[in-house]
């Protein structure tokens, strides 16, 4: 889910892709080697060579950072007012502590991939929205290879004198790892009032991708926020998702309703205000003035959308078969939303456009009450 203000000023001051990595070889710098040490900027220039479109390093100190600390504090009470609905896993001490992850991890390798493109979705209350991430192919699939090619390639290399051979562990939105966080620390972007991370340079239509090694890196500058006094995407959600800035209630969210509730009923407010969103929600994200801006086409061909995922209609999947389903959505993400959830999310869709005596007279959002769904 994730602003910025252009009342207030977008800053249009540039990350640089590979932040300080220059072109070329130092001298005394071999095929990702400087002076018997693995260099930072070689490590940059590699996942630049694969494919990704920026990359940051984060150093892990020890102890936990005043940073860390206070990303721990804020996880900790989005947990304890269940901000999380189901999704259990959110609470782990591997999340919360990276080290427990790997104990002796001394960097971050923080990755994004650019998904845009820039088809648009056909305007009118038959056609169901699908959400941009899972327009293609599966990112999880693009963005593991590179992250495993990456890490083979850290692997490989001679480790420094003195040292253990060299751990890399790649994640792709697949372990505990606060991914948002530290890629603000790594400098890839930062973390908006919406909670998605924002990147100068693609806004946030980014997947994000991680490397935990024992190398000793030189880190980058964690990136500052810049969404100003901006509140397009608290004031855009019409469930009030957003209850205050980066803090996200995943019970209000249609992005969590639509992919990861498995009841077989949606909340009666979640489905009164789901304005045909049947696979994830942009909404947050469209009103965001860095995206209108700055959004540029990813390069990636994988990224382009399947034939049916921009413009279906709500009547079609209202009805989808588990053999239409499954052959509509080949290695694509959203396969994590079953056939069923799919139906059930196309049926409360159009049931919403149908008057009712009871939506006669609706509460706004933030008064109407979103109990946590059946289990």
């Amino acid at each position: 889910m994730s602003k910025d203000n252009l009342k207030g000023g977008v800053n249009e001051g540039g990350n640089s892709v590979i932040n300080s990595v220059t072109n070329g070889k130092r001298d005394g710098e071999r095929d990702g080697e400087r002076d018997g040490k693995i260099d930072s900027e070689a490590v940059k220039r590699q996942a630049i060579a694969l494919g990704f479109h920026q990359v940051g390093i984060a150093p892990i100190a020890m102890t936990l950072s005043a940073a860390e600390q206070n990303a721990q504090a804020a996880l900790q009470a989005w947990l304890a007012q269940g901000f999380q609905a189901d999704m259990a896993w959110m609470n782990s001490d591997k999340r919360q502590d990276i080290r427990h992850v790997m104990p002796g991890a001394k960097s971050m390798i923080c990755v994004a991939l650019n998904y845009y493109t820039p088809q648009q979705r056909l305007k009118g209350r038959q056609y169901a929205k699908i959400s941009r991430y899972g327009w293609g192919r599966d990112y999880h699939r693009i963005l593991s290879q590179k992250l495993k090619q990456l890490a083979h390639w850290l692997r490989s290399q001679p480790s420094p004198p003195g040292n253990e051979a060299i751990e890399a562990r790649p994640y792709a939105d697949t372990g505990p790892v606060q991914d948002k966080f530290w890629a603000q620390q790594a400098g890839i972007g930062w973390i908006a009032k919406n909670g998605n991370v924002i990147t100068r340079r693609y806004g946030s239509w980014v997947f994000l991708g991680e490397i935990i090694t024992n190398l000793a890196l030189a880190g980058d500058q964690p990136h500052t926020a810049h969404c100003g006094s901006c509140s397009r995407c608290l004031d855009a959600c019409p469930t009030a998702a957003i209850r205050a800035p980066g803090v996200v209630d995943a019970n209000r969210c249609i992005a969590y309703h639509t992919i990861e509730n498995r009841a077989a009923v949606l909340p009666e407010a979640i489905a009164q205000n789901l304005q045909n969103w049947v696979a994830g929600c942009d909404i947050c994200q469209d009103v965001c003035p860095w995206n209108q801006r700055f959004a540029q086409e990813s390069d990636i061909e994988a990224f382009q959308p399947y034939p049916g995922n921009l413009n279906p209609t709500l009547t079609d999947l209202c009805d989808i078969t588990d053999a239409a389903w499954n052959q509509h959505f080949p290695a694509s993400a959203l396969r994590r939303i079953k056939p069923s959830m799919l139906r059930r999310n196309a049926r409360a869709a159009l049931a919403a456009h149908r008057p009712s005596p009871s939506r006669q007279h609706r509460e706004p959002p933030s008064s109407i009450p979103y109990d946590k769904h059946p289990v």
